[in-house]
C-alpha cells in the first residue's frame, strides 16, 4: 500500500517484489493529493522485430520519479505541439532519452491514499502521432483528469505508456515472418507496437491493483493513430479470446480500410532496405537506430493484416451497416493467396461487445495541410478522374465538394481538405459507429463531434487540449461558448436542444477565453470519467456536440454527401481518394502550381 516518505510517496508492491518510489504530482492540492509513478518498465524486447515479453518483477528498489526512455524517432517537436500552434516559449522543455530496447515503460497517475482494496477504474491512454510521439509527453500528463475525478467523487487511475513506433513497431515482410516463426516462435509478422500495447494491458491486469486500480474495469482511450490502434484491439483475435479492457473511447481515429497484408508490407519494407543497402533481416537488425530512423521516416509503416492479429471479418466493421457483400470486392485482388491460406482461429462472425464512445473533430484534415496546399484545381480534377476511372463518378464527387477547373486558387485547398477529412476520418467514423451500434443491438455506442477551437486557435487535435488540460488559453480574445448540447437524431433536420442563450456575433473569433475553455474542459473530462465508471455519458440515441451552438448537425458534417456520393463509390475507393489527396500532387503537379 502507498506510504508517505520525506521525499515523496512509495509503495511496497508484493507481486512485483519491489518498493516503487514516485513523486507528488504538481497538480496536487491539500484537498486533492495526487501521486505519480513514472518510467516503470512493463516489458522487455528480446531483439529488433521480435514480440515484447511481459516483465513480472522489478528491482528491489525502483526509482519511479523520472520518465523512462522513448522509442527512437526524429528529434522534432511532437505532432500535437505543432498542431496546437504553440510557440517554443509555450512548450515545456522535455528532452527524453531514446532507447530501442528500454522504451517499454509506463506512467501511473493516481489519487493519494489508494490501496489494493480501492479498485478504482483505470483509464489507459494510447497516444497518436503516427511514427513519432510518446506517452510520456507533457500533453498527456494525467494529473488534471485525476484531479477532476477526485473533485466529482469518481476517482480514476490514469496510465500513459510508450510503445514501439515506425519501423521498430510495424515493419513486416515475408522474410521477417519466416525469421520470427522459425527462430523465435513468434506468430505472424509486424504489429509489434500493437503487441506492446497488449502487453501493457496484461501488465495492468496483473499489477495495477496494488496501485489502487481495478484490473476488471479498464477503459482504453486514444486519439488519431492511437484511436485507430484501439479499433485494431477491438477487432483482434486476442480480444475475442481474452478481453483485457472493458470499454473504449475512440477520438478522431484515422481509419484505414486498406490495411496491407504481409506481402504488400514487405514491398514497402524492401524500399527501405534498398536505401540502407541491406538484403537480409540480420543485416537490417545490425543497422543503427539513428540510421534506421533517418532512412525510414515517412515510410508510413503501420498495422498489417498478418492473418493472426485481426479477426477474419475486420473490414466489414468499417463499412456502412447496409453495405452489400460486393462492397468488399474491390479489395479482393489485394489479398495474396498466402494470406488466404493461413489458418484462422475463429469463424468469420466474431462478436465484439465493449461499449464505445467514438467521435471526430471538425478540423480533422489539418495535419495534411502542407501537401494539400500544393494542389491546383486542374491537378485535382485530373487525379480524381484517374482514380475513379469513371467520368460520371468523378463528376459527382467534384460537384459534391464544389471543385472544378475554375475553382479559385485561394479556395481549392479548403475544398480538398474537406474531401480528405470526410474520406479518411469523418465518414469512416460514422460507418464504424453505426456498424458497432448494429452489432450491439442498438446499444452501447455513444457518438460525438468536437468542433471547439483549441485555446490557441483552430487545431486538428483541439480535443486533447481540453481533455488533458495541459495547454490552457493564453489569449484573452474569445467568443461566448454555450453549453455543449445533444442533437436529436430522430428526424431528418436534427433539431437542436439549446441549453442557454448565446451571443452569436462572437462565434467566429479564433481565441478561447478562460471561461469558455473551462466549460468545455469540465464537460469533456466529466463525461469521460463517468464512462470509465460504467455510466452512460449521454443518451446513446443522440449525437453529443462539443462546440458553439446554433448550427444543425448537417451543417457540421456532410451527411447527405456521404450518403449520396461517398457510399455509392464504396469505402475502398473513397479511402484511396483521401490517401492520394493527403499525399499531395506528384512533383509535376507541384511544379505546375509554382
Amino acid at each position: 500500500m502507498p506510504v508517505q516518505c520525506a521525499n515523496g510517496p512509495f509503495l511496497h508492491h508484493s507481486r512485483l517484489a519491489s518498493t516503487v518510489y514516485g513523486l507528488h504530482h504538481p497538480a496536487s492540492t491539500p484537498e486533492t493529493p495526487i501521486h505519480q509513478y513514472r518510467g516503470i518498465k512493463y516489458a522487455s524486447i528480446p531483439a529488433r522485430f521480435r514480440q515484447s515479453r511481459l516483465l513480472t518483477k522489478l528491482p528491489p528498489q525502483t526509482d519511479a520519479s523520472r520518465y523512462g526512455p522513448i522509442c527512437p524517432q526524429l528529434q522534432k517537436k511532437c505532432l500535437e505541439e505543432e498542431l496546437f500552434g504553440l510557440g517554443n516559449k509555450d512548450v515545456p522543455q522535455q528532452i527524453l532519452e531514446q532507447d530501442e530496447f528500454e522504451c517499454l515503460n509506463l506512467n501511473i497517475t493516481c489519487p493519494a491514499g489508494l490501496t489494493s482494496q480501492s479498485r478504482v477504474p483505470v483509464m489507459l491512454w494510447i497516444h497518436g502521432g503516427g511514427e513519432r510521439g510518446y506517452g510520456s509527453s507533457w500533453i498527456y500528463d494525467g494529473g488534471s483528469i485525476v484531479r477532476k475525478s477526485m473533485l466529482v467523487g469518481k476517482p480514476v487511475v490514469v496510465v500513459t505508456f510508450n510503445f514501439r513506433l515506425g519501423l521498430f513497431g510495424f515493419a513486416a515482410s515475408p522474410l521477417i515472418e519466416e525469421d520470427n516463426n522459425t527462430k523465435a516462435g513468434d506468430v505472424g509478422a509486424g504489429n509489434y507496437g500493437l503487441h506492446d500495447q497488449r502487453t501493457a494491458m496484461m501488465w495492468i491486469h496483473r499489477f495495477i491493483q496494488e496501485f489502487g486500480g481495478d484490473p476488471n474495469n479498464v477503459c482504453l482511450f486514444g486519439e488519431g493513430s492511437g484511436a485507430a490502434d484501439i479499433l485494431c484491439h477491438l477487432l483482434s483475435n486476442n480480444n475475442e479470446r481474452k478481453p483485457l479492457f472493458h470499454r473504449a473511447v475512440i477520438q478522431n481515429a484515422i481509419i484505414d480500410h486498406s490495411i496491407p497484408n504481409v506481402a504488400t508490407a514487405g514491398w514497402h519494407l524492401s524500399r527501405v532496405m534498398g536505401a540502407l543497402d541491406v538484403t537480409t533481416i540480420e543485416e537490417l537488425r545490425a543497422v543503427s537506430c539513428e540510421k534506421l530512423v533517418k532512412n525510414s521516416y515517412g515510410s508510413t509503416l503501420r498495422v498489417v493484416d498478418d492473418g493472426h492479429f485481426l479477426v477474419p471479418d475486420w473490414r466489414t466493421h468499417f463499412l456502412p451497416p447496409d453495405s452489400p457483400p460486393s462492397a468488399l470486392k474491390p479489395l479482393s485482388h489485394r489479398l495474396a493467396s498466402r494470406s488466404r491460406s493461413r489458418t484462422r482461429p475463429h469463424s468469420a462472425k466474431v462478436p465484439i461487445h465493449q461499449p464505445l464512445i467514438i467521435g471526430d473533430t471538425g478540423a480533422a484534415s489539418l495535419s495534411w495541410s502542407l501537401p494539400a496546399s500544393l494542389w491546383t484545381p486542374q491537378a485535382v480534377v485530373r487525379r480524381l478522374n484517374a482514380i475513379c476511372q469513371s467520368l460520371t463518378n468523378a463528376s459527382l464527387l467534384l460537384s459534391a465538394y464544389d471543385i472544378c477547373l475554375s475553382t479559385p486558387d485561394d479556395e481549392i485547398v479548403d475544398r480538398v481538405l474537406d474531401l480528405i477529412a470526410d474520406s479518411r476520418v469523418a465518414w469512416p467514423t460514422e460507418c464504424v459507429a453505426k456498424r458497432a451500434q448494429n452489432r450491439r443491438g442498438g446499444h452501447g455506442v455513444w457518438r460525438y463531434v468536437f468542433d471547439q477551437d483549441a485555446p490557441s486557435g483552430v487545431a486538428h487535435k483541439a480535443d486533447l487540449a481540453y481533455l488533458f488540460d495541459n495547454s490552457p488559453p493564453t489569449d484573452s480574445r474569445a467568443f461566448d461558448f454555450c453549453d455543449s448540447f445533444d442533437l436529436d437524431d430522430d428526424d431528418e433536420e436534427h433539431d437542436l436542444k439549446f441549453g442557454s442563450d448565446c451571443d452569436y456575433d462572437d462565434w467566429m473569433q479564433p481565441a478561447v477565453d478562460e471561461w469558455s475553455y473551462s466549460r468545455v474542459r469540465d464537460t469533456m473530462q466529466e463525461r469521460w470519467i463517468a464512462f470509465a465508471h460504467a455510466e452512460e455519458p449521454w443518451c446513446s440515441d443522440k449525437v453529443y456536440v462539443f462546440g458553439p451552438e446554433g448550427e444543425i448537425f448537417e451543417g457540421r458534417r456532410r451527411r447527405a454527401v456521404w450518403k449520396e456520393t461517398l457510399e455509392p463509390l464504396g469505402m475502398p475507393l473513397v479511402q484511396k481518394i483521401g490517401l492520394e489527396l493527403s499525399r499531395g500532387p506528384p512533383i509535376r503537379g507541384a511544379q505546375f502550381k509554382f
